[in-house]
């Protein structure tokens, strides 16, 4: 997830569309937090690990 909205993000600044910049960012940041409590420990949707 955090490599699709960084791909998105580029593309999106390159071509210029304000759509994809920000699908973009949403992804990055939801696949940070979903890394980061990975990585804690927590269960994420009833599973141990996220993959």
């Amino acid at each position: 997830m955090i490599i699709i909205g960084a791909i998105l993000l580029v593309i999106g600044l390159v071509a210029g569309i304000g759509i994809l910049w920000t699908i973009g960012i949403i992804l990055l940041v939801i696949g940070a937090v979903l890394w980061l409590l990975g990585t804690l420990g927590h269960a994420i949707g009833g599973r141990r690990h996220y993959w």
